[in-house]
């Protein structure tokens, strides 16, 4: 689900914050970002996110105000050598030229990296830095959740009245069935001396009504959502999306089929309501993880 988050530690005489933003999506994909004189905890800031993060595509971003560190410690011999080869270059290339000084700032080694226990304390930094902005990332992923969740709640109680509906409209069917039989023969027979064969009449109203027959769909659309609910309203730590994906996937062909066999107009109209409902749960539970 989407998320920001903002996580801030106090490092030396200045601050080490990290921002994190995530989008809904499948699979976990993590960018980090850090200033270059951190550049080395990269790989370690991501690892990071990823004992804690399941999906999602993550932003994380990394910087500090103020100085976070002691003061670079230039290798004054290495520089004087560095300069002096580039003076030579200079006098042999184009002798009077200017050697700017920036061109030492390219020379590899040039500054002391950090001592060991300097290193140890921005680790640590960084983890407490990340690890709150994604607790505050967290927070607001599960304020979208309980709204999601009393979304999908309401929505399949459309859904579960809409069953209700239909199998209280299904148990009428087969003497709606025998009416409209009756009605379409004694048309046919107006005016003739044939008369309606009630033995035949109730044969077809039979094998009509053992064709239109719902129950099995209506069943198991019934306990599907009996799982949908259950699982919304669960409290448990793993993943439930994919399940919920699932059953909606079944109810979904429970519903085509149950709209094959509605011989009932009124059914027909609910089992077309049905599916837009389905398939706007469908889109929200891609946002479950």
């Amino acid at each position: 689900m989407t998320g920001f988050g903002v996580g801030t530690v106090v490092v030396a005489e200045g601050r080490l914050v990290a921002e994190i933003r995530g989008v809904n999506q499948r699979f976990l994909d993590i960018r980090a970002r850090l200033p270059r004189e951190l550049g080395d905890l990269t790989l370690f800031t991501e690892q990071i996110a990823r004992e804690r993060l399941r999906r999602g595509r993550v932003e994380l971003l990394v910087h500090t105000e103020g100085s976070i560190g002691s003061p670079l410690v230039v290798d004054k011999a290495r520089a004087r050598a560095a300069f002096r080869a580039l003076a030579e270059i200079r006098d042999e290339l184009a002798p009077g030229a200017e050697i700017p000084l920036s061109l030492l700032a390219v020379v590899p080694d040039l500054f002391a990296p950090p001592s060991a226990t300097e290193l140890h304390a921005l680790r640590d930094a960084v983890r407490s830095a990340v690890e709150q902005a994604i607790e505050s990332m967290s927070a607001m992923c599960r304020r979208e959740g309980a709204a999601l969740a009393a979304d999908l709640h309401a929505r399949s109680t459309l859904l579960r009245g809409l069953v209700n509906d239909v199998a209280q409209r299904a148990e009428g069917a087969p003497e709606a069935i025998r009416r409209r039989l009756t009605v379409k023969i004694e048309r046919l027979l107006a005016g003739g001396d044939l008369a309606v064969d009630m033995v035949r009449l109730e044969t077809e109203v039979a094998l009509l009504a053992e064709r239109g027959d719902i129950t099995e769909e209506i069943t198991r659309l019934g306990s599907h959502l009996d799982q949908f609910a259950e699982l919304v309203a669960s409290d448990a730590a793993e993943p439930v999306g994919r399940r919920l994906d699932f059953l909606l996937q079944e109810m979904l062909r429970e519903a085509n089929t149950l709209g094959a066999k509605a011989q009932d107009a009124a059914i027909s109209q609910h089992v077309v309501t049905m599916k837009v409902e389905l398939e706007r749960l469908r889109e929200q539970v891609q946002n479950v993880e």
